[in-house]
């Protein structure tokens, strides 16, 4: 058997990431750290309602107070709105009704935290004391909180001229043949379930800072982004701007998931005022705000159905989804139950699929995509469906999965959604991550806990997304005058690594470091365009294109190597920022090839993707339940993951444990709750509980990867994975632990909390 060997810079090679140095010490520049001399500081004024008609009483007398340079309302803002950019087709075919967002309201809110005013001042104390003293009267009104009030007859309308709090519907699949596959059932099986509602909570919170130079009169805007070229682009739309008026900078950035994609009012706010006023303005959010302002998550009802025949096998699905959209309709928002359906199906070979989602306008905070995007969502269902179907059926849940995957011999294969799966092995990442969880001995296990007086499940999600969307990522590096070496690229890092698994690329084709490879991402104008980061496609779309600019950019060098050395192409090799003529002494420093050439070297090259990957894997989690606390203790939890290539272990273990985290955090903890009036009630860390490190189980996590024929580098993804895997895992877990140990036959949604696991044991004892 052949020893694999690891390369020492390029794909495989388990580099620690050589950005953390910096992070690390406190040498990271981030948004609040950015102070331009003579900044002004900006508050928002943001609705103490729910529903209300507004009114302004003292902006005049605010205007006047000491330190108070500017106050923007709606007034002045008439007809500047954020825009909605995903209309996906109708089941009518009709387009939908999208409500206008006004960058400022003038005379209607329609949630707590919709914003009414922009103040700025010198500093921040005097920006917060005048916002304090603007007096907003309020006029109440009725307000609807939660997807089933939403959908009553006689509820409130959050936009009465739709006459309907039904924001869309779409559907995908075929109905009729779909109906057709229930008639013929031998059985069905259904399930309702519950995607909580998600606020992000990552560690950075928002902010910005806006310069704008008069005699240019360009804008430049610093902020955290997923990615400042399609950041750019809505705010020009919102502003009436050409695109080569702003310029965004995006320095480090402590996490996004996916809620730093968009363009919230505050940017095009501070853009304004620092016109107006010709100094730099500043806003920086506060951790409250963010309950309030960003992009919520998830927040899905959820129906579905599945019909099989005689030997279990699936026959159809049906899935009725109603996803909250908010008061209304974010940059993303529509398109991401969207996506979820599209992935209905999950593993397994369903002939006949029709999934509807109906979109719901509510008096809350907008949604939009939260890690993973509506694919855990889809995943979550479709695996809470798959364990009841083993579990009335008889045959448990792993061989009620693999007698319906998809099988090796099926693919690539076209789910009835219009999902093309390339490649995988779903048995075999299944039988792994149960060996590896030791599944044959978990009976001894739950008969200890028993004797201990715990209750103890063991779960399975066997789960598929699709991710780096069809697309590109232009990629251009530079050799400079010194030898070094410069690549600029659009995706956007979010904590992820990039300048390290980049770096690797180009450090393998020249013979260098990763530390002699400088990663430029994060400014529009050194960056000539660029798709950022989201959906875990930076490293499957941007890397190819980074290893063409690289071997692009060797061929010249060695072409210029090859007449000042008086050698063959093929007789060269670049090693420690040298070409030499392969066992001799004659060689040319790459400073010296620049240096000859009269200027700098560089290489452009741009990768097209025409289809999506579909990372697939299988997550094991075994927990251990106090009925007499409700407790959920995660004793084990096995990952085996097939993303195609792995270009560096030691980021990928990162991205997983950190997904897997996220959705743990779900499972267990994490509740966003309105009260009837639309007051955010869990609108702080003290009322929003996220997972905490001592409650992070140790991961078993290993690949069993199959190459992607669909891109160029057989990369699949993984920045989102453990978050689309690991709910079912644990709330299986959990459902398993509760039957077993209490007789618990409800199904028993997310989060399960302790009080929440506590009560349905109280109720099945006195059941």
């Amino acid at each position: 058997m052949n020893q694999m060997v690891t390369p020492k810079f390029g794909v495989g090679a388990p580099l620690r990431r050589k950005e953390d140095q910096a992070l690390i010490t406190g040498k990271g520049i981030y948004t609040a750290d950015y102070m331009p001399e003579g900044c002004l500081h900006g508050v928002v004024v943001r609705s103490a309602m729910a529903h209300a008609k507004i009114s302004l009483e003292n902006v005049d007398d605010i205007r006047e107070m000491d330190g108070v340079q500017l106050v923007l309302t709606g007034a002045e803002l008439a007809g500047k709105t954020m825009p909605c950019q995903a209309r996906p087709p109708q089941i009518d075919g009709a387009p939908m009704k999208v409500p206008d967002q006004p960058v400022l309201c003038s005379d209607e809110v329609r949630y707590v935290g919709d914003a009414i005013a922009f103040i700025v001042a010198d500093d921040l104390h005097a920006a917060r004391n005048a916002a304090e003293m603007l007096e907003v009267d309020y006029e109440p009104l009725d307000t609807v909180i939660g997807i089933e009030n939403a959908l009553a007859d006689d509820a409130v309308k959050v936009w009465p001229d739709f006459g309907t709090n039904v924001a869309f519907t779409y559907g995908q699949g075929d109905q009729a043949k779909t109906d057709e596959a229930f008639a013929k059932a031998a059985r069905t099986v259904s399930i309702d379930v519950v995607n909580n509602r998600i606020v992000a909570n990552y560690m950075e919170l928002r902010g910005c800072v806006a310069e704008f130079n008069a005699g240019n009169e360009r804008f430049k805007l610093t902020l955290g982004t997923q990615g400042g070229h399609g950041l750019r682009g809505v705010i020009c739309s919102i502003l009436g701007l050409e695109q080569d008026k702003l310029q965004v900078i995006t320095p480090e950035v402590g996490g996004g998931f996916g809620t730093k994609m968009f363009c919230y009012r505050e940017y095009p706010l501070a853009m304004i005022a620092a016109k107006e006023l010709g100094r730099p303005v500043r806003w920086a959010g506060e951790r409250m705000e963010h309950f309030v302002t960003d992009a919520h998550g998830r927040d899905n009802l959820s129906h579905a159905e599945l019909a099989l025949d005689a030997d279990n096998r699936i026959l159809g699905l049906k899935v009725h989804v109603k996803a909250a959209m908010g008061a209304y309709l974010h940059q993303f928002g529509p398109f991401i139950p969207f996506v979820g359906t599209s992935m209905s199906s999950g593993l397994y070979d369903i002939p006949a699929v029709f999934a509807k989602v109906e979109g719901v306008y509510m008096h809350t905070v907008p949604l939009d995509a939260f890690r993973g995007a509506g694919r855990p969502e889809a995943a979550y269902l479709i695996e809470r469906l798959i364990d009841k179907a083993g579990e009335e059926t008889g045959l448990g849940p792993v061989e009620i999965r693999k007698r319906n995957f998809i099988a090796p011999e099926q693919l690539p294969y076209t789910t009835q959604t219009g999902r093309m799966y390339d490649t995988g092995e779903f048995s075999g990442h299944l039988d792994k991550a149960l060996d590896v969880a030791d599944w044959a001995g978990f009976k001894a296990r739950q008969d200890q806990s028993a004797a201990e007086g715990k209750y103890r499940g063991i779960g399975i999600c066997s789960y598929i997304e699709a991710c780096a969307f069809a697309g590109s990522e232009e990629a251009t590096l530079e050799l400079d005058g010194k030898g070094s070496l410069t690549l600029l690229i659009g995706t956007q890092t979010n904590g992820q690594g990039h300048a390290t698994a980049y770096s690797q690329v180009v450090a393998e084709a020249f013979g260098v470091t990763i530390e002699e490879v400088e990663v430029i991402q994060g400014d529009t104008d050194r960056v000539r365009k660029g798709g950022g980061t989201g959906g875990s496609r930076s490293i499957p779309i941007g890397l190819p294109s980074v290893r063409e600019a690289g071997r692009t950019l060797v061929k010249k060098v060695k072409e210029l190597a090859a007449d000042r050395l008086e050698a063959g192409i093929e007789d060269l090799e670049l090693d420690s920022g040298l070409v030499r003529v392969v066992g001799t002494d004659q060689q040319v420093t790459l400073a010296e090839i620049v240096a000859g050439a009269g200027e700098t070297l560089s290489a452009s090259e741009e990768v097209k993707q025409t289809e999506n990957t579909y990372p697939n894997g299988t997550h094991v989690c075994e927990v251990e339940v106090d009925p007499e606390t409700g407790d959920v203790d995660l004793t084990n939890y096995v990952i085996v993951d097939d993303f195609g290539v792995t270009v560096n272990p030691l980021l990928l273990a990162g991205q997983v444990h950190g997904g897997a985290a996220s959705a743990i955090s779900q499972a267990l903890c994490e509740q966003t709750v309105y009260d009837e009036d639309g007051q955010l009630l869990t609108a702080s860390l003290l009322d929003y509980r996220l997972l905490r490190a001592a409650d992070m189980p140790d991961i078993h996590f290993e690949t069993r990867n199959i190459p992607s024929t669909t891109n160029a580098m057989g990369i699949k993804g993984a920045g989102e994975a453990g978050t689309i895997g690991g709910c079912a895992a644990v709330m299986n877990a959990v459902q398993m632990a509760l039957k077993d140990g209490a007789g618990v036959s409800e199904l028993i949604d997310m989060p399960a909390t302790p009080i929440r696991v506590w009560e349905a044991i109280q109720k099945a004892k006195q059941a």
